[in-house]
């Protein structure tokens, strides 16, 4: 029991904050502005249908009890037409930017895990931890992380 102690003594332990790489790496920020970019005019798009429903279903609450039946329908069945087509397009949206999304985090996530493995390997560390429920500052090498990442692109 006393050898075991003395060689975990000796170990050399790190700890990286993945989460924060993820968050503050220039290749984190730049996917995310890719996405953002990528994504963009679609969002306009599903924005200004959202206010043409709004405007609609305005015009239909103000208006319903004063228009012709036929007319009053003809809006009706409009609005659940463009709803309907309004919900379909922005689960596509969804869905297109969550895969869109993941492939660029595991782009940077394999970088990050290759830029840790250099770290490790010249600095001599044992075991490099990513998730834990406590790391003191001294062990963390986030800022070694996140500044080689930029310095790499």
């Amino acid at each position: 029991m006393l050898g075991a102690g003395s060689a975990m003594a000796q170990a050399r332990i790190g700890f990286v904050n993945s989460e924060r790489v993820m968050r503050e790496a220039a290749p984190a920020v730049q996917a995310q502005q890719r996405l953002e970019k990528e994504f963009a005019k679609r969002d306009a798009e599903l924005q200004g249908i959202a206010k043409e429903l709004q405007a609609m279903q305005s015009n239909l609450e103000k208006n319903s009890l004063t228009m012709p039946e036929a007319e009053r329908r003809k809006k009706e069945r409009d609005f659940g037409d463009l709803s309907r087509d309004f919900q379909r397009r922005q689960r596509e949206f969804r869905e297109d930017l969550n895969q869109r999304r993941n492939e660029e985090l595991a782009t940077v996530l394999d970088r990050a895990n290759k830029v840790v493995k250099k770290i490790a390997e010249a600095e001599k560390y044992d075991i490099i931890f990513q998730e834990a429920v406590y790391a003191s500052p001294s062990i963390d090498i986030t800022d070694k992380v996140i500044k080689a990442l930029a310095e790499n692109p």
